[in-house]
């Protein structure tokens, strides 16, 4: 074991002697698992009967992470997920900053502010509006990590297989989401002319809106829409294809006959719920812009594979991450708004004692309140900065020469 794991360790072994471990509900139906600081595998199929148990196998083992399942089992410590006797599993969405488009180049605030905004869109949007959950029946974490989790347990979802909660996420991501379904297609006839004899229909094709009252991705069509409608007609062409790259390739001029032609129904489509006072190129200009660029705009955030899987091991409530130090713990939505785990998951085991370290890359960091402007080389920072920037591998431990004397 290195001595960034050692130092790790003796961090995690403090806490746990210092904390009472969270039971999650129904842990006695519950596999346990954990991955440790002096070995290479995870170690499962395990089950505790009580909190006092749990407690003194983390206080020995001191794992550097630890999970449960979402699962319930007749059998959880089994060896085989066959014996285990599958009983049914918590809904469970995960949202990691690992998945947002650029995180490669944000900071572990910038990261953590973005996926954030991305967890309130789908409590707010989605659980909460579109799936009617009420909010005492959502539990939310912060991973300790670069995430979220959002835990429902509620009968109604517990037996739920992988189809149906694949069905979910594609509700929420808008995969499959049919653009003709929600600005469906209808004809009129314009009139009707006598040529040698016959009556011949001139026959328009308009495309119809969701009304007012819809729900769910008809709505929030509708009202993706509108703003759309506002920018086409109040930006300048420049930035109308920087907010919408699907027309990046239509010409000035194009868009221009189009804008003119908006501006005259802006208002009117949204009375009559229908584009019929829209040329065709104007209403298909629309529904591009809809189908390829809003769409995906509307969606949440969540991590398929996670919610489908009705196996899954999550993140132990009240356990540190091994790779950030920070506590996996519970939430309200309203506290989620100024969550900020730099500040309010770091653990109260950690002190200020200074702690050498050897910085391997330029970082600026807020934590526990206080800034840090750290160049490359060695430096001391409080302890509870050291456990967070040594679990990140943004520095090492001591001076790099070899030193056991914090240990």
């Amino acid at each position: 074991m290195d001595q960034n794991s050692r130092f790790l360790l003796k961090m995690f072994r403090r806490y746990y002697k210092e904390n009472e471990m969270p039971m999650p509900s129904r842990f006695g139906r519950r596999e346990f698992g954990f991955m440790y600081f002096d070995r290479d595998f995870m170690q499962r199929h395990m089950s505790f009967s009580n909190p006092t148990e749990m407690r003194k196998f983390m206080i020995a083992q001191v794992p550097k992470h630890s999970y449960y399942s979402t699962a319930y089992y007749r059998r959880p410590n089994a060896p085989t997920m066959e014996e285990k006797g599958w009983m049914g599993a918590d809904l469970i969405f995960d949202l990691d900053a690992d998945h947002l488009e650029g995180a490669e180049d944000m900071s572990y605030s910038q990261m953590m502010d973005q996926i954030k905004k991305e967890m309130i869109n789908l409590l707010d949007s989605f659980l909460y509006n579109d799936l009617g959950f009420d909010e005492k029946d959502v539990g939310i974490y912060f991973s300790g990590g670069r995430g979220y989790h959002a835990h429902i347990e509620l009968n109604d979802v517990t037996g739920l297989g992988s189809h149906e909660r694949r069905e979910i996420v594609d509700f929420v991501t808008s995969n499959g989401l049919d653009i003709d379904r929600v600005f469906r297609q209808e004809n009129v006839v314009r009139s009707v002319v006598n040529v040698k004899g016959q009556e011949r229909s001139n026959i328009s094709t308009f495309r119809t809106i969701p009304p007012e009252d819809s729900g769910g991705w008809w709505l929030r069509m509708r009202n993706g829409l509108k703003d759309v409608v506002n920018d086409v007609c109040d930006q300048d062409t420049k930035d109308l294809k920087r907010t919408y790259p699907s027309i990046k390739s239509m010409s000035p001029k194009t868009i221009e006959s189009y804008r003119d032609d908006l501006i005259k129904s802006r208002d009117v489509i949204f009375v009559n719920n229908r584009m019929a006072t829209l040329k065709k190129g104007t209403q298909d200009m629309l529904i591009k812009i809809m189908k390829e660029d809003v769409a995906y705009r509307l969606s949440g955030e969540v991590d398929e594979p996670v919610t489908a899987d009705i196996k899954r091991l999550i993140r132990l409530p009240g356990s540190l991450h091994g790779k950030t130090g920070l506590k996996v713990m519970p939430i309200t939505r309203d506290e989620l708004n100024g969550f900020d785990p730099l500040m309010d998951a770091l653990p109260e085991s950690y002190t200020s004692d200074p702690i050498t370290v050897n910085v391997k890359r330029k970082t600026n960091i807020k934590i526990n309140g206080e800034r840090f402007d750290l160049d490359i080389g060695v430096t001391e920072v409080p302890e509870y900065a050291a456990v967070f920037l040594v679990g990140r591998r943004i520095a090492d431990i001591g001076d790099g020469e070899r030193s056991d004397s914090f240990f």
